[in-house]
């Protein structure tokens, strides 16, 4: 297993090692130890699993009060998944990374708690998975408008399929104070 850095400091791709043969593959997705061993040291206390049809665009969304660091991977079919710095006063404040995940590459993405997370289906039907390292709190969810102009994410699609949340989401500027601080 190997933690690459990204163009974004704190967000990492993840690449198992795949051992592949005549009946199929196996793969650690996750393993305390090798994560500790390249500096990264978490415990996952939910999963979660969704699965969406083409076009679909889940996020941008984090938490205000126990923010969730989220290890996602693409399970089915294939994403474009997105992370975004929404620190207050980081140098990388609105700054994002994407990158494909799916079913075939077995690459991971770790997203840092305070960091906002989104994703598109690229396939017809995608299933993704994600560990996360604290619980979801509802009355602390805030949403991030996908299309927001200050971050300007290269989404691969124009009209996403949106929940009502998502359609609704704010701005980094609307959002202000709500969005947590860089602790540097």
């Amino acid at each position: 297993m190997r933690l690459r850095e990204t163009a974004l400091p704190g967000v990492l791709l993840v690449e198992p090692v795949v051992h592949r043969d005549e009946r199929g593959f196996f793969l650690e997705v996750y393993h305390s130890g090798k994560f500790a061993a390249q500096g990264l040291e978490v415990a996952f206390v939910q999963d979660n699993h969704s699965q969406s049809r083409r076009g679909t665009l889940r996020g941008l969304h984090t938490q205000t009060a126990d923010p969730q660091g989220k290890l996602v991977r693409c399970t089915e079919g294939e994403i474009f998944d997105v992370a975004v710095d929404v620190r207050r006063g980081s140098p990388t404040f609105g700054r994002w990374f994407g990158t494909v995940l799916s079913a075939e590459s077995f690459l991971q993405l770790w997203i840092p708690p305070d960091f906002a997370h989104g994703f598109c289906v690229l396939s017809e039907r995608a299933q993704v998975q994600y560990k996360c390292t604290t619980l979801y709190r509802p009355e602390a969810d805030l949403s991030i408008a996908w299309n927001d102009p200050e971050i300007a994410i290269e989404w691969p699609l124009a009209r996403p399929i949106l929940s009502d949340k998502d359609a609704g989401a704010s701005s980094l500027a609307e959002l202000g104070d709500r969005l947590p601080r860089w602790r540097g």
